[in-house]
Order: C-alpha cells, then sequence, then structure tokens
C-alpha cells in the first residue's frame, strides 16, 4: 500500500507524505506582508493556504490584495497553490483566471457539485476530508470528481489519515490501494 498523501494538514506525521508549505492565510491578510514569505517560497512545494474568507473579521479587500500578490508569487516561482476559499467561490475563481500557476488545490471543499464541476474544468483540484461527509451535496461532489483531480486531507481533524481514504474509496466502490495510487499520482504530477 505505501504511505498515502494528506494534501493538507495541521498534525504532520512521519508515516504521511504532506507538502511542504508557506503563506499567508486570509485570516492573518492584514497583519501579514507577503515580503517575509517571499525567500521561504523557493524552497517551499506549495504556496498555501491562501485565499479569501468572508466569515473573519479582515476586509475582503485586504484579503485579495495579500491572495493576489501570493498567487503572483506562485506563478513567479512555479509552485502549486492551496486554496482557503470560504463563501468567496465565485470571487476566487474569477481571481484565479488572471494568473497562470502550476496546479491549484481547493482545500477541505465543502461545495456544491456545480462548483465542483467547474473547478474541475479548469483543470483544478478539489481535496476532500472529514468535512465532506457532513454534507450530502459536498459528497455528490467528491462522487463526481475524477480520481485523476483529487486529494486527501485531515486539515485540523484527529480523524487518521487513513480512516478518511477508506470511508471515500468505500462510498465510491473502489479499492483503497486504488484511491492511494490515484491521490500519488496526483501529488507527483504537481510537484514533478
Amino acid at each position: 500500500m505505501g504511505r498515502v498523501i494528506d494534501i493538507h494538514t495541521h498534525h504532520p506525521t512521519d508515516d504521511v507524505i504532506t507538502p511542504s508549505t508557506v503563506g499567508i492565510h486570509p485570516w492573518d491578510a492584514a497583519t501579514r506582508m507577503v515580503a517575509e514569505i517571499e525567500p521561504l517560497a523557493v524552497d517551499a512545494d506549495v504556496i498555501g493556504e491562501i485565499g479569501l474568507d468572508t466569515t473573519c473579521n479582515v476586509d475582503i479587500e485586504q484579503q485579495l490584495a495579500i491572495f493576489r500578490e501570493q498567487l503572483a508569487l506562485a506563478e513567479q516561482f512555479d509552485k502549486p497553490v492551496v486554496l482557503h476559499c470560504v463563501h468567496t467561490f465565485e470571487q476566487v475563481m474569477k481571481t484565479l483566471s488572471g494568473y497562470h500557476l502550476r496546479a491549484v488545490i481547493f482545500h477541505g471543499f465543502i461545495g456544491s457539485p456545480e462548483q465542483a464541476k467547474r473547478a474541475v474544468e479548469r483543470g483544478y483540484f478539489l481535496s476532500f476530508g472529514e468535512r465532506t461527509f457532513r454534507s450530502p451535496k459536498t459528497t455528490e461532489a467528491m462522487m463526481q470528481t475524477p480520481l485523476s483531480q483529487m486529494f486527501i486531507e485531515t486539515d485540523e481533524s484527529p480523524t487518521p489519515i487513513i480512516e478518511i481514504y477508506e470511508r471515500i474509496a468505500g462510498l465510491r466502490g473502489i479499492s483503497l490501494d486504488q484511491l492511494i495510487a490515484a491521490t500519488r499520482d496526483n501529488f507527483e504530477r504537481i510537484l514533478g
């Protein structure tokens, strides 16, 4: 079976492959500057978690400015991005269209099947985790996402990543090994 990929976690472990990241979260957009992460971006695997979030107390224009700067940084260094997108799907999609990025990963995707389809049609990746199972629409989106554009994550959940893989594989009617191999292929493709 081999080691599994956890594309976004707050609890990295030695037995799971997790990309190194650097980025300014939208919640911190008012207090941080992209200049402080730029020297670290060269060695990071991914720029993230970056994006937009209307539920936090940071002005959306400040978030948007930092988001754009980080997208430009990712473009400059040819790095994938891991996105934080909360109630801002349309604005995120519009903003992304101005950049040529190595790969785009919507982490903790909890949108609708229609949103998932639009993201997938653009070649973006969707990452699913524990919260996926709380929403029938997100579960449906996960079921429709091609394996070639899917990642699995724990984010802040204490649930072991292998349990999330097992649950998704079971719902999709595929083997655990098939799901692990697909996410590993995706990981190698975007970081290759």
